[in-house]
């Protein structure tokens, strides 16, 4: 497998820059508008990013067979494919948040509070694993492997819960978007 150059304090660099521009994006735009004059229904992007975190669920199962059989090469390209998955819900997510007022949900009763525990830990663990994925991409691309299983033990299965939670958390929310 081809690997990349190890360079911890550019790797560094980095991934703190991008992880404190994605918590930035994040909170801003929560306080943010911006109309971009489309004229269409903005309520496309949960659709989207729901579709890509459901993809990206996949592909960690996916990735973890492979891992588990050995087959090491489709594996390091199914995470990429998670990676850049994930990427793409992020810009999506982040494109509905800075379009849209916040759709409140309007539940009831137990599925209320199951529905803010569900979101509560999604957003959680969503808002810090970031850069412990892209920690354990750094190790797995610079051949450091003995480091990226160790991050990835844990990793992982956060990534999966923030996925597939992503995902619960569309189809709670979806009856009232726009209402």
């Amino acid at each position: 497998m081809k690997t990349i150059v190890k360079n911890d304090r550019l790797a560094n660099a980095i991934i703190i820059s991008l992880s404190v521009v994605v918590f930035a994006l994040v909170t801003l735009m929560r306080k943010v508008k911006i109309d971009l004059g489309f004229g269409f229904d903005t309520h496309i992007f949960p659709a989207i990013s729901a579709t890509l975190n459901s993809i990206v669920a996949v592909l960690l199962i996916v990735g973890l067979w492979f891992v588990k059989q050995k087959q090491f090469e489709l594996h390091r390209k199914t995470m990429l494919m998670a990676v850049v998955c994930s990427i793409l819900f992020l810009l999506s997510y982040v494109m509905y948040h800075f379009t849209t007022v916040e759709t409140v949900y309007q539940g009831t009763g137990a599925l209320k509070a199951i529905y803010y525990l569900i979101l509560f830990t999604h957003i959680g663990l969503a808002g810090i694993i970031l850069p412990f994925i892209l920690y354990a991409v750094y190790r797995a691309l610079t051949g450091e492997y003995a480091q990226h299983k160790k991050l990835t033990k844990w990793v992982w299965p956060i990534w999966f819960y923030v996925s597939v939670t992503g995902v619960v958390v569309y189809f709670m929310i979806a009856p009232y978007y726009g209402a």
